[in-house]
């Protein structure tokens, strides 16, 4: 069996009410063995992961797994960019077509995806 490589990911529009995708995502993506963090409009924490309300200093990323609109996603856009993270998932409904160009020719790998489905069937 493959070992499992911990992909440090940082969850946009983490909520903590269950029933949110981007909620099951910080929960799926522990259970998988991968660092999380997290940022959204409020603090609060969710499994132990504290949500921060404003771009943190992180080191490291590999994954931004966005649930956030296009719109929403505007202010956020250079932070993004300024973690040279490997990968950007832009999980349904969250596409983002600008933010998508703009990483791509950074070189930064880039999903319309789900992330729940990508860990489920180990293609995170």
């Amino acid at each position: 069996m493959a070992e499992k490589i911990d992909k440090p990911t940082l969850v946009i529009g983490a909520s903590p009410k269950p029933e949110r995708y981007s909620n099951m995502a910080v929960e799926s993506l522990l259970k998988y063995g991968h660092t999380v963090y997290a940022l959204a409009k409020r603090n609060n924490i969710i499994y132990g992961v504290d949500i921060a309300n404003e771009p943190q200093a992180l080191n490291n990323i590999h994954t931004v797994t966005m649930y956030l609109r296009d719109y929403g996603q505007r202010e956020l856009q250079d932070y993004i960019l300024s973690l040279h993270p490997k990968r950007i998932i832009f999980n349904p409904g969250a596409e983002n077509s600008e933010l998508e160009g703009m990483a791509k020719a950074k070189g930064i790998e880039v999903n319309n995806a789900c992330t729940l489905v990508m860990l489920s069937t180990n293609h995170y």
